[in-house]
C-alpha cells in the first residue's frame, strides 16, 4: 500500500465523560451527553468554541436507542457560534469514532479547515441488556448469520475462540487473565465504569456461578461493558498548533500528534472472512496489514518500538486475538505475552493500562476516540493515576464487527 508524505495533524487535548454515568437514570438525554462533553473538552483543552472549523461525531446506534438521528445536527445546538460549519456523522459499528477522526484527518491533511472537533458517544443503558445486545447485532449480517443465539457479538467471538483451537489450539485461563488485568487497570481510572466492582475468588476461572457461560467459551467476566459516554478531542494543522503552543508557552514538538495510522475492512460476515484466511497462520489477515500500515507512516519496523497499546476488548478474545495479529508475538502465541506478564502496567508492552472495554467501558461511538484522547493522555504524562513509566509513542487498535472495520492511530511526540 502506498505512503503519502506526512503532513502532522496535532491533538490539542479533549475530555472523556465518566462511563459509570447512566445519563437516562440521571433524566439527561442523548444531546445532554453531547453538550456537556463538548463544553468540558473545550474548557480542558483551553479553547473557544468558535475556534473549531469542522465536527464530526463517531456513533453507532442512537437511532436505535434513542430514535435519534442526525447527531451532528448537535454542535451548532450546543454553540450558537458553530453555526454554519459543516459536521458530519460516522458510522462504522464499534469503529465508528475511528473513522470519525480519519475524516477530520481528511479535513485537516487536505488544508480545508485548521481545528476539527471529533466526539464519539453512545446512550445505551436506557433499554434493558436483552434489548441492548439485539441493537448492537445490528453490525452482524442481519438474517445471514449469528440467527439461532440468544446474544449476537458472545456467539460470534466464541467462534473466533473455536477458530484459534481449529488453528493454534487455545488455553481459555489466558483468556481469564486478560479480564483480570483489565479490571484490574480500570481500577486504577477514575473514569472507569468497573472502578468499583469487587470480584471473589474463583470469578475468573471457568466457575459457573462466579463467572457464568454466555455464549460458547465466551464467559460473563470476557465481555466489555454495555456503558454510556462519550468522548470528544481536538484535531489541529500545524499552523493551529503553533498558536497554541506559543499561547501556553510551551514547544510545538511538546504537544502529541498522529505519527501513522492504518484502516483496513473485510467483508461484513465472519464466515467470509475465514474462508480467506483458510490453511494461513494469522485468521484475520488484514489486522496484520493494518498494523503494519500504521507503523510503516509513522517510521517504526516493529510494533515492539512502541511503548504500548490502547486496543479493542469488546471480548477477551478479542485483545487475544490482536496480540498476535499485530506483531507481538508469533501467530497462535499470544498466551506468550500473556504468561510472561509483557502486557501489564509494568510489563515491556503494556496492553490497556485504562482498563480498555472490559474495564473502562464500551460505549460503541465513543471508543474509537477514547482510546486517541488515553494515548495522548499517555503521551502528554496527563494519564494520572494509571500514567505508564515511559509512553512516548502508544498505538490504538479498534474494529468494528467482527473486524469488519479496523483502524489503527499511532500518538507520539
Amino acid at each position: 500500500m502506498s505512503v503519502t508524505n506526512h503532513i502532522p495533524v496535532y491533538i490539542l487535548g479533549g475530555y472523556q465523560t465518566d462511563f459509570s454515568r447512566n445519563w437516562a437514570r440521571d433524566n439527561l438525554s442523548i444531546f445532554d451527553m453531547f453538550k456537556e462533553t463538548l463544553q468540558l473538552a473545550l474548557t480542558s483543552a483551553a479553547l473557544e468554541p468558535e475556534q473549531i472549523e469542522v465536527g464530526h461525531v463517531g456513533n453507532f446506534v442512537g437511532s436505535l436507542f434513542t430514535g435519534q438521528g442526525l447527531i451532528n445536527g448537535f454542535f451548532a445546538e450546543a454553540y450558537p457560534e458553530l453555526n454554519g460549519i459543516p459536521t458530519a456523522r460516522h458510522e462504522a459499528a464499534c469503529a465508528s469514532g475511528s473513522i470519525a477522526l480519519l475524516a477530520a484527518m481528511r479535513d485537516i491533511e487536505a488544508g480545508h479547515y485548521g481545528l476539527a472537533s471529533v466526539l464519539g458517544l453512545e446512550y445505551m443503558r436506557n433499554v434493558p441488556g436483552k434489548t441492548a445486545a439485539q441493537h448492537l447485532g445490528a453490525a452482524t449480517w442481519i438474517g445471514q448469520e449469528a440467527q439461532n443465539c440468544d446474544y449476537q457479538w458472545p456467539y460470534m467471538f466464541n467462534r473466533i475462540i473455536d477458530e484459534y483451537e481449529s488453528r493454534h489450539g487455545i488455553d481459555c485461563d489466558y483468556l481469564n487473565t486478560i479480564a483480570q488485568i483489565n479490571y484490574a487497570n480500570g481500577k486504577n481510572n477514575p473514569n472507569a465504569q468497573t472502578r468499583k466492582w469487587q470480584f471473589e475468588h474463583g470469578s475468573f476461572t471457568d466457575n459457573e456461578t462466579l463467572n457464568p457461560s454466555i455464549e460458547g467459551r465466551i464467559r460473563r467476566q470476557d465481555c466489555g461493558q454495555v456503558t454510556d459516554g462519550a468522548a470528544c478531542v481536538f484535531l489541529a494543522n500545524e499552523a493551529v498548533a503553533k498558536d497554541y503552543a506559543k499561547v501556553r508557552r510551551i514547544a510545538l514538538n511538546d504537544i502529541p500528534q498522529i505519527k501513522g495510522w492504518g484502516h483496513r475492512c473485510a467483508p461484513i460476515s465472519l464466515a467470509s472472512k475465514l474462508k480467506l484466511s483458510k490453511g494461513k497462520p494469522l485468521i484475520f489477515p488484514h489486522v496484520h496489514a493494518l498494523m503494519q500500515d500504521a507503523l510503516r507512516r509513522a517510521g517504526f519496523n516493529e510494533v515492539t518500538e512502541l511503548d504500548g497499546l490502547e486496543t479493542h476488548d469488546c471480548f477477551s478474545i478479542t485483545e487475544y486475538l490482536a496480540l498476535d495479529h499485530i506483531g507481538l508475538t508469533a501467530p497462535g502465541e499470544s498466551w506468550k505475552a500473556i504468561a510472561e506478564g509483557r502486557i501489564t502496567p509494568d510489563g515491556d508492552f503494556p496492553v490497556n493500562p485504562s482498563g480498555g472495554l472490559i474495564g473502562l467501558g464500551h460505549p460503541v461511538g465513543a471508543t474509537g476516540v477514547r482510546m486517541l484522547l488515553d494515548c495522548y493522555k499517555q503521551v502528554a504524562r496527563q494519564a494520572g493515576t494509571y500514567q505508564l513509566s515511559t509512553a512516548n509513542n502508544m498505538a490504538t487498535f479498534n474494529l468494528g464487527g467482527s473486524t469488519t472495520t479496523c483502524v489503527s492511530f499511532i500518538v507520539g511526540r
